[in-house]
Protein backbone atom coordinates (compact mmCIF):
# COMPACT_ATOMS: atom_id res chain seq x y z
CA UNK A 1 0.00 0.00 0.00
CA UNK A 2 2.75 2.44 1.04
CA UNK A 3 4.48 1.52 -2.43
CA UNK A 4 1.51 2.67 -5.06
CA UNK A 5 0.30 6.04 -2.39
CA UNK A 6 4.09 7.15 -3.54
CA UNK A 7 3.96 8.21 -6.91
CA UNK A 8 0.77 9.97 -6.49
CA UNK A 9 2.11 12.22 -3.58
CA UNK A 10 4.60 13.18 -5.85
CA UNK A 11 2.52 13.78 -9.12
CA UNK A 12 0.47 16.18 -6.54
CA UNK A 13 3.59 18.29 -5.54
CA UNK A 14 3.98 18.13 -9.30
CA UNK A 15 0.42 19.82 -9.97
CA UNK A 16 1.03 22.12 -6.99
CA UNK A 17 4.25 23.34 -7.84
CA UNK A 18 2.85 24.02 -11.18
CA UNK A 19 0.07 25.99 -10.85
CA UNK A 20 1.67 28.61 -8.16
CA UNK A 21 3.90 29.07 -11.16
CA UNK A 22 0.78 29.22 -13.45
CA UNK A 23 -0.35 32.09 -10.57
CA UNK A 24 2.45 33.96 -10.40
CA UNK A 25 2.97 34.23 -14.37
CA UNK A 26 -0.58 35.02 -14.53
CA UNK A 27 -0.27 37.45 -11.79
CA UNK A 28 3.03 38.86 -13.26
CA UNK A 29 1.30 39.68 -16.90
CA UNK A 30 -1.63 41.20 -15.06
CA UNK A 31 0.54 43.56 -12.88
CA UNK A 32 2.82 44.33 -15.65
CA UNK A 33 -0.40 44.95 -18.07
CA UNK A 34 -1.59 47.18 -15.44
CA UNK A 35 1.65 49.15 -14.99
CA UNK A 36 1.86 49.43 -18.99
CA UNK A 37 -1.43 50.86 -18.44
CA UNK A 38 -0.96 53.22 -16.02
CA UNK A 39 2.60 53.99 -16.20
CA UNK A 40 3.79 52.91 -19.68
CA UNK A 41 4.84 55.50 -22.06
CA UNK A 42 1.96 56.56 -24.32
CA UNK A 43 1.48 60.11 -25.73
CA UNK A 44 3.07 60.48 -28.98
CA UNK A 45 4.56 64.09 -29.06
CA UNK A 46 3.29 64.73 -32.44
CA UNK A 47 0.99 67.68 -30.44
CA UNK A 48 2.50 70.05 -28.10
CA UNK A 49 -0.65 70.64 -26.34
CA UNK A 50 -4.29 69.78 -25.70
CA UNK A 51 -7.27 72.36 -25.67
CA UNK A 52 -9.45 71.68 -23.83
CA UNK A 53 -12.74 74.15 -24.46
CA UNK A 54 -14.87 75.26 -21.56
CA UNK A 55 -18.21 72.92 -20.69
CA UNK A 56 -16.42 69.81 -22.92
CA UNK A 57 -17.36 66.91 -22.13
CA UNK A 58 -14.91 64.07 -21.64
CA UNK A 59 -16.23 61.94 -24.52
CA UNK A 60 -15.03 65.44 -26.25
CA UNK A 61 -11.50 64.99 -25.10
CA UNK A 62 -11.31 61.54 -26.05
CA UNK A 63 -11.55 61.83 -29.64
CA UNK A 64 -9.26 65.17 -29.82
CA UNK A 65 -6.94 62.85 -28.43
CA UNK A 66 -8.05 60.32 -30.81
CA UNK A 67 -8.29 62.12 -33.87
CA UNK A 68 -4.85 64.30 -33.26
CA UNK A 69 -2.76 61.00 -32.65
CA UNK A 70 -2.07 62.22 -29.09
CA UNK A 71 -1.54 58.69 -27.87
CA UNK A 72 -0.47 55.44 -29.20
CA UNK A 73 -3.01 53.35 -26.74
CA UNK A 74 -6.55 54.99 -26.52
CA UNK A 75 -8.16 52.09 -25.48
CA UNK A 76 -4.98 52.17 -22.37
CA UNK A 77 -5.57 56.01 -22.33
CA UNK A 78 -9.58 55.36 -21.95
CA UNK A 79 -9.38 52.44 -19.66
CA UNK A 80 -6.46 54.43 -17.38
CA UNK A 81 -9.11 57.84 -17.11
CA UNK A 82 -11.98 55.85 -16.33
CA UNK A 83 -10.62 54.00 -13.44
CA UNK A 84 -9.18 57.29 -12.76
CA UNK A 85 -12.48 58.75 -12.64
CA UNK A 86 -11.46 61.59 -14.88
CA UNK A 87 -14.53 61.33 -16.96
CA UNK A 88 -16.26 63.17 -13.98
CA UNK A 89 -13.35 65.87 -13.91
CA UNK A 90 -13.17 67.53 -16.81
CA UNK A 91 -11.33 70.77 -16.52
CA UNK A 92 -11.12 73.35 -19.60
CA UNK A 93 -7.55 74.36 -20.38
CA UNK A 94 -4.30 74.20 -22.40
CA UNK A 95 -2.13 71.50 -21.35
CA UNK A 96 1.65 70.59 -22.29
CA UNK A 97 2.03 67.36 -23.65
CA UNK A 98 5.64 65.39 -23.29
CA UNK A 99 6.67 62.71 -25.41
CA UNK A 100 6.51 59.40 -23.92
CA UNK A 101 4.12 60.37 -20.68
CA UNK A 102 2.58 57.95 -19.00
CA UNK A 103 -1.54 57.67 -19.19
CA UNK A 104 -1.92 58.22 -15.07
CA UNK A 105 0.27 61.26 -15.29
CA UNK A 106 -0.94 62.87 -17.82
CA UNK A 107 -4.46 62.01 -16.61
CA UNK A 108 -3.37 63.59 -13.03
CA UNK A 109 -2.30 67.01 -15.12
CA UNK A 110 -5.97 67.15 -17.18
CA UNK A 111 -7.66 66.56 -13.98
CA UNK A 112 -5.86 68.58 -11.51
CA UNK A 113 -6.21 71.41 -14.38
CA UNK A 114 -2.53 71.79 -13.94
CA UNK A 115 -2.56 74.09 -17.27
CA UNK A 116 0.71 75.68 -18.99
CA UNK A 117 0.33 79.15 -18.85
CA UNK A 118 -0.01 81.34 -22.37
CA UNK A 119 2.47 84.15 -22.66
CA UNK A 120 0.74 87.54 -24.37
CA UNK A 121 2.71 90.31 -25.83
CA UNK A 122 1.65 93.28 -27.47
CA UNK A 123 2.16 97.10 -27.98
CA UNK A 124 1.66 99.29 -30.92
CA UNK A 125 -2.15 97.71 -32.16
CA UNK A 126 -4.00 100.54 -33.56
CA UNK A 127 -7.50 100.02 -32.59
CA UNK A 128 -9.68 97.85 -30.30
CA UNK A 129 -10.62 95.67 -33.05
CA UNK A 130 -7.13 94.89 -34.16
CA UNK A 131 -6.28 94.45 -30.21
CA UNK A 132 -9.35 91.79 -30.01
CA UNK A 133 -8.38 89.96 -33.26
CA UNK A 134 -4.97 89.88 -31.93
CA UNK A 135 -5.69 88.38 -27.84
CA UNK A 136 -8.21 85.94 -29.30
CA UNK A 137 -5.86 83.97 -31.22
CA UNK A 138 -3.49 83.58 -27.88
CA UNK A 139 -6.87 82.59 -26.09
CA UNK A 140 -10.21 81.06 -25.82
CA UNK A 141 -12.49 83.59 -25.96
CA UNK A 142 -12.77 84.87 -29.77
CA UNK A 143 -12.81 88.59 -30.52
CA UNK A 144 -16.58 89.14 -30.51
CA UNK A 145 -16.89 88.02 -26.80
CA UNK A 146 -13.53 90.91 -26.09
CA UNK A 147 -15.39 93.47 -28.78
CA UNK A 148 -18.69 93.03 -26.45
CA UNK A 149 -17.21 94.21 -23.58
CA UNK A 150 -14.98 97.13 -25.26
CA UNK A 151 -18.42 98.41 -26.55
CA UNK A 152 -20.28 97.59 -23.58
CA UNK A 153 -21.06 101.51 -21.80
CA UNK A 154 -22.12 99.61 -18.49
CA UNK A 155 -19.58 97.13 -18.24
CA UNK A 156 -16.12 99.94 -19.30
CA UNK A 157 -17.86 102.34 -16.81
CA UNK A 158 -17.60 100.06 -13.86
CA UNK A 159 -13.43 100.54 -14.38
CA UNK A 160 -14.28 104.23 -15.08
CA UNK A 161 -13.75 104.35 -18.65
CA UNK A 162 -16.36 105.04 -21.54
CA UNK A 163 -16.35 103.27 -24.93
CA UNK A 164 -14.32 105.81 -26.55
CA UNK A 165 -11.71 105.28 -24.24
CA UNK A 166 -11.40 101.84 -22.79
CA UNK A 167 -8.78 101.18 -25.12
CA UNK A 168 -6.16 103.23 -22.60
CA UNK A 169 -6.45 100.28 -20.05
CA UNK A 170 -4.67 97.87 -21.94
CA UNK A 171 -0.92 98.94 -21.17
CA UNK A 172 1.79 97.12 -23.56
CA UNK A 173 3.51 94.60 -21.95
CA UNK A 174 4.34 90.95 -21.45
CA UNK A 175 1.54 88.80 -19.63
CA UNK A 176 0.93 85.18 -18.69
CA UNK A 177 -2.69 83.94 -18.22
CA UNK A 178 -4.00 80.77 -19.00
CA UNK A 179 -5.63 80.37 -22.25
CA UNK A 180 -9.32 79.44 -20.82
CA UNK A 181 -9.14 82.74 -19.17
CA UNK A 182 -12.51 84.75 -19.67
CA UNK A 183 -13.36 87.89 -21.18
CA UNK A 184 -14.26 89.33 -17.65
CA UNK A 185 -10.90 87.91 -16.04
CA UNK A 186 -8.54 88.74 -18.77
CA UNK A 187 -10.42 92.91 -18.43
CA UNK A 188 -9.69 92.66 -14.94
CA UNK A 189 -6.08 90.79 -15.24
CA UNK A 190 -5.25 93.87 -17.76
CA UNK A 191 -6.95 96.70 -14.99
CA UNK A 192 -4.87 95.06 -12.29
CA UNK A 193 -1.67 95.96 -14.33
CA UNK A 194 -3.56 99.56 -15.51
CA UNK A 195 -3.96 100.60 -11.36
CA UNK A 196 -0.17 99.06 -10.91
CA UNK A 197 1.39 101.12 -13.78
CA UNK A 198 -0.63 104.86 -12.15
CA UNK A 199 1.66 104.92 -9.12
CA UNK A 200 0.38 107.87 -7.43
CA UNK A 201 3.44 109.88 -8.42
CA UNK A 202 2.10 109.19 -12.02
CA UNK A 203 -1.14 110.34 -10.63
CA UNK A 204 0.26 113.75 -9.40
CA UNK A 205 2.29 113.80 -12.68
CA UNK A 206 -1.35 113.81 -14.77
CA UNK A 207 -2.98 116.64 -12.66
CA UNK A 208 -0.27 118.99 -12.65
CA UNK A 209 -0.98 118.82 -16.46
CA UNK A 210 -4.92 118.99 -16.19
CA UNK A 211 -5.23 115.43 -17.69
CA UNK A 212 -7.03 113.11 -16.74
CA UNK A 213 -5.41 109.69 -16.32
CA UNK A 214 -6.84 108.60 -20.24
CA UNK A 215 -6.43 111.90 -21.48
CA UNK A 216 -2.52 111.18 -20.72
CA UNK A 217 -3.07 108.35 -22.76
CA UNK A 218 -5.11 109.97 -25.47
CA UNK A 219 -2.49 112.66 -26.22
CA UNK A 220 0.71 109.77 -25.69
CA UNK A 221 -0.80 107.76 -28.55
CA UNK A 222 -0.71 110.93 -30.85
CA UNK A 223 2.96 111.37 -29.68
CA UNK A 224 3.47 107.83 -30.52
CA UNK A 225 2.16 107.90 -33.75
CA UNK A 226 3.99 111.59 -34.12
CA UNK A 227 7.69 110.03 -33.40
CA UNK A 228 9.49 107.54 -34.47
CA UNK A 229 12.35 108.17 -32.17
CA UNK A 230 11.72 107.73 -28.30
CA UNK A 231 14.36 110.51 -28.11
CA UNK A 232 12.41 112.80 -29.31
CA UNK A 233 8.96 112.10 -27.61
CA UNK A 234 9.08 114.36 -25.04
CA UNK A 235 9.68 117.23 -27.19
CA UNK A 236 6.84 116.25 -29.26
CA UNK A 237 4.45 116.14 -26.13
CA UNK A 238 5.76 119.41 -24.95
CA UNK A 239 4.48 120.89 -28.61
CA UNK A 240 1.03 119.59 -27.79
CA UNK A 241 0.90 120.45 -24.26
CA UNK A 242 1.59 124.12 -25.35
CA UNK A 243 -1.02 124.17 -28.04
CA UNK A 244 -3.53 122.61 -25.52
CA UNK A 245 -2.91 125.68 -23.12
CA UNK A 246 -3.29 127.99 -25.41
CA UNK A 247 -6.56 126.82 -27.15
CA UNK A 248 -5.56 125.34 -30.43
CA UNK A 249 -6.36 122.94 -32.77
CA UNK A 250 -3.46 120.33 -32.22
CA UNK A 251 -3.46 119.77 -35.85
CA UNK A 252 -2.11 116.02 -35.51
CA UNK A 253 -1.51 114.58 -39.09
CA UNK A 254 -2.47 111.18 -37.67
CA UNK A 255 -4.80 112.09 -36.05
CA UNK A 256 -6.71 112.79 -39.30
CA UNK A 257 -5.40 109.32 -40.95
CA UNK A 258 -6.72 107.70 -38.15
CA UNK A 259 -9.74 109.38 -38.83
CA UNK A 260 -10.01 108.12 -42.27
CA UNK A 261 -9.08 104.96 -41.41
CA UNK A 262 -6.51 104.87 -44.17
CA UNK A 263 -3.41 103.98 -43.00
CA UNK A 264 -1.64 104.09 -45.99
CA UNK A 265 -1.79 107.59 -46.65
CA UNK A 266 1.88 108.96 -46.39
CA UNK A 267 1.17 112.47 -47.16
CA UNK A 268 -1.69 114.30 -45.97
CA UNK A 269 -3.45 116.38 -48.05
CA UNK A 270 -5.20 119.46 -47.59
CA UNK A 271 -8.60 118.02 -48.58
CA UNK A 272 -8.46 115.01 -45.92
CA UNK A 273 -8.32 117.96 -43.57
CA UNK A 274 -12.20 118.97 -43.73
CA UNK A 275 -13.20 115.33 -43.05
CA UNK A 276 -15.37 115.73 -40.04
CA UNK A 277 -14.77 113.58 -37.38
CA UNK A 278 -14.57 113.93 -33.57
CA UNK A 279 -10.67 112.58 -34.59
CA UNK A 280 -9.61 115.09 -37.04
CA UNK A 281 -7.58 117.42 -34.84
CA UNK A 282 -7.84 119.90 -37.12
CA UNK A 283 -10.97 120.62 -36.81
CA UNK A 284 -12.07 119.72 -33.06
CA UNK A 285 -10.28 121.78 -30.40
CA UNK A 286 -8.75 120.20 -28.00
CA UNK A 287 -7.81 115.85 -27.48
CA UNK A 288 -9.89 113.64 -29.43
CA UNK A 289 -12.15 111.00 -28.00
CA UNK A 290 -10.02 108.17 -27.91
CA UNK A 291 -6.59 107.13 -28.71
CA UNK A 292 -5.21 106.71 -31.99
CA UNK A 293 -3.44 103.60 -31.60
CA UNK A 294 -2.26 101.84 -28.52
CA UNK A 295 0.52 103.82 -27.24
CA UNK A 296 3.66 102.87 -25.85
CA UNK A 297 4.81 103.02 -22.41
CA UNK A 298 7.90 105.50 -23.66
CA UNK A 299 4.97 107.95 -24.59
CA UNK A 300 3.06 108.01 -21.38
CA UNK A 301 5.82 108.50 -19.81
CA UNK A 302 6.84 111.14 -22.51
CA UNK A 303 3.70 113.10 -21.39
CA UNK A 304 4.20 113.00 -18.00
CA UNK A 305 7.91 113.76 -18.02
CA UNK A 306 7.56 116.06 -21.23
CA UNK A 307 10.19 118.55 -22.65
CA UNK A 308 9.83 122.52 -21.55
CA UNK A 309 9.95 124.03 -25.06
CA UNK A 310 8.16 127.26 -26.72
CA UNK A 311 7.63 125.02 -29.99
CA UNK A 312 4.02 125.03 -31.59
CA UNK A 313 4.63 123.99 -35.30
CA UNK A 314 6.87 121.08 -36.00
CA UNK A 315 7.35 119.22 -39.40
CA UNK A 316 9.15 116.21 -41.26
CA UNK A 317 12.79 116.31 -41.31
CA UNK A 318 13.22 116.85 -45.20
CA UNK A 319 16.20 114.14 -44.94
CA UNK A 320 13.13 111.98 -43.93
CA UNK A 321 15.37 110.33 -40.98
CA UNK A 322 12.44 110.52 -38.75
CA UNK A 323 13.13 112.66 -37.16
CA UNK A 324 11.01 116.75 -37.10
CA UNK A 325 11.81 120.46 -37.18
CA UNK A 326 10.49 122.23 -34.92
CA UNK A 327 9.23 125.88 -34.53
CA UNK A 328 8.48 128.89 -32.39
CA UNK A 329 6.51 130.02 -35.07
CA UNK A 330 4.65 130.07 -38.39
CA UNK A 331 6.87 131.64 -40.43
CA UNK A 332 10.05 129.09 -39.76
CA UNK A 333 7.36 126.54 -39.90
CA UNK A 334 6.29 127.51 -43.70
CA UNK A 335 10.10 127.08 -44.23
CA UNK A 336 10.54 123.49 -42.86
CA UNK A 337 7.16 122.50 -44.20
CA UNK A 338 8.14 124.15 -47.92
CA UNK A 339 11.13 121.85 -47.69
CA UNK A 340 9.79 118.57 -46.64
CA UNK A 341 7.20 119.16 -49.57
CA UNK A 342 9.91 119.76 -52.15
CA UNK A 343 11.34 116.30 -50.55
CA UNK A 344 8.43 114.35 -51.34
CA UNK A 345 7.51 115.66 -54.76
CA UNK A 346 11.03 114.57 -55.53
CA UNK A 347 10.14 110.77 -54.15
CA UNK A 348 6.83 111.11 -55.73
CA UNK A 349 4.91 110.82 -52.93
CA UNK A 350 1.33 111.83 -53.58
CA UNK A 351 -0.47 110.53 -50.68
Amino acid sequence: MTEEKAPSKGILKKFIIALVLIIIVLLGFTGFNYYLKYFGPNVTGKQEYLYIHTGATYDQVLKTIQEQDMVKDTASFNWAAVNMNYPKRVKPGRYHLHKGMGNRKLINMLASGTQAPVQLEFHGLRQKEQFAGFVSKKIEPDSTALINLLDSASYVAKYGFTTDNVYTMFMPNSYQLYWNTSPEKFFEKMYANYEKFWTPERKQQAAALNLTLPQVSILASIVDAEALHDDEMPAVAGLYLNRLKKGMTLDADPTVIFALNDFTIKRVLTRYLSYNSPYNTYLHKGLPPGPIMMPSVAAVKAVLNYQKNNYLYMCAKADFSGYHAFATNVADHLVNAHKFQQALNERNIMR
